[in-house]
């Protein structure tokens, strides 16, 4: 009996190590940005929240999350924020409902995003960077397994046309999308333009895709932007890859962004 025990034991203990291995993806937060970076995240529709949907990092700082098999959201990176005791506050950029733990708010636009949909079609995961929504700050989503890396190492706030910025104190602090600004339906990819047949690049997509050409750009921009991975590898999504931004001179709001 007491062997029938342990080899029950052990052959559960395999199947955990197992389970584990398909289904405990690791992604990484990882803060490489001379500053503080708050991250948020959230989960699509359908798809359970992982922890909070927010975190503090100081520079150099990680914060890992394991979501389950067939796990999908987004995840962005908040700047110039000040929080209370209670998580109650707010950030200069990506805000996501005045609070530290964004549960299902999303993040304020601009923001650039980690898009993410795990165990997809095919048993794949599928990972993307956007810039349809904006830009706030470089981000890269490097993969465990050899797999191709997504990224946007720019400081588009730096070349931001000045319809789109997004100012405090004088200082650029996002680039807002065309379709945010004009809400037209040739930069939203709406009506007329709600197919990729009649949707094309504009002036203003383009000035994203020459700053990343890894990153979503426009609503179908999807030949050079989607990436896949054999499910069950893990994630790091590194704010400001190459270290490309420098600290504020107003460190309180740390609002201003130069190319280094």
């Amino acid at each position: 009996m007491e062997l029938s025990r342990v080899n029950t034991l052990a052959i559960l203990a395999i199947v955990l190590l197992t389970l584990e291995g398909v289904h405990g993806v690791r992604i990484r937060l990882y803060n490489a940005c001379p500053f503080t970076v708050w991250p948020g995240w959230i989960s699509n529709s359908g798809k359970p929240q992982l922890g909070g949907g927010g975190a503090r990092l100081e520079s150099w700082q990680s914060y890992d999350l394991y979501p389950g098999s067939g796990w999908a959201g987004r995840f962005w990176g908040r700047r110039g924020c000040n929080f209370d005791g209670s998580g109650r506050g707010h950030c200069d950029s990506g805000d996501c409902g005045d609070k530290l733990n964004c549960g299902n708010s999303g993040g304020v636009t601009p923001a650039t995003l980690a898009e993410f949909q795990l165990n997809g079609f095919a048993g794949l995961d599928y990972y993307d960077v956007s810039l349809v929504d904006g830009y706030n700050l470089p981000l890269r989503i490097n993969p465990e397994y050899n797999c191709a890396s997504a990224g946007c190492h720019s400081d588009v706030n730096a070349r931001c046309p000045k319809e789109l910025q997004v100012r405090k104190d004088n200082w650029v602090i996002g680039c807002k999308s065309a379709c945010e600004v004009f809400h037209s339906e040739e930069f939203c990819c709406t009506g007329s333009h709600n197919r990729p047949e009649t949707c094309s690049p504009t002036y203003f997509s383009r000035i994203f895709k020459d700053a990343c050409p890894q990153a979503y750009s426009y609503a179908y921009d999807d030949a050079t932007s989607t990436f896949t991975c054999g499910s069950g590898g893990g994630y790091t999504i590194t704010f400001c890859p190459s270290g490309g931004l420098s600290i504020a001179e107003d460190e309180s709001s740390q609002s201003r962004v130069e190319a280094l």
